[in-house]
């Protein structure tokens, strides 16, 4: 199996689950994330699109079929670690169901204004802000050793966020 250099960034989807202003997400039961809430998603395969990858994902984690998802940015993350990702985000509007059973840890409901109450990746806010106003985004997340955010921007309106 081929090894990715350190640095070298992996690429993934995360695919955003909404309903009006809630969003299903992911309690993860393991790292990264751990017991935060984010959305559900995962590695791109070999020889897979981006938005492919989106719509399996989405399947395999929650068993919802999807047929096609919106584009709605990236988000980029470094650090001096092996935690450096590419990750294309996908969006797509469901109807509001009770939270199917997931492996991955436990599907939950949860109103964009409630999005700070709980816990979730510093990055992922600033994602639904964008997608809620509508406004495609390329943010860039820069992790120190101990993967604490240290600094984030967005490069379209290129505009320093943290």
């Amino acid at each position: 199996m081929h090894q990715v250099s350190l640095g070298l960034k992996r690429s993934a989807t995360l695919c955003i689950l909404r309903n009006g202003s809630h969003f299903m997400l992911l309690k993860r039961a393991k790292e990264p994330n751990k017991d935060r809430f984010t959305p559900v998603g995962g590695k791109i395969a070999p020889f897979e699109s981006p938005l492919k990858a989106a719509i399996r994902e989405t399947f395999e984690e929650t068993g919802i079929r999807i047929e096609t998802m919106k584009f709605c940015g990236i988000l980029t993350e470094t650090s001096p670690t092996p935690y450096n990702w590419i990750n294309f985000i996908y969006l797509a509007d469901i109807d509001f169901i009770e939270p199917p059973i997931c492996n991955e840890g436990a599907l939950e409901w949860i109103a964009f204004d409630d999005l700070l109450k709980v816990p979730t990746p510093k990055t992922d806010w600033y994602i639904y802000k964008y997608i809620l106003d509508g406004k495609p985004f390329v943010l860039h997340a820069e992790y120190d050793q101990a993967i604490q955010l240290r600094s984030m921007s967005e490069e379209i309106e290129n505009i320093k966020i943290l």
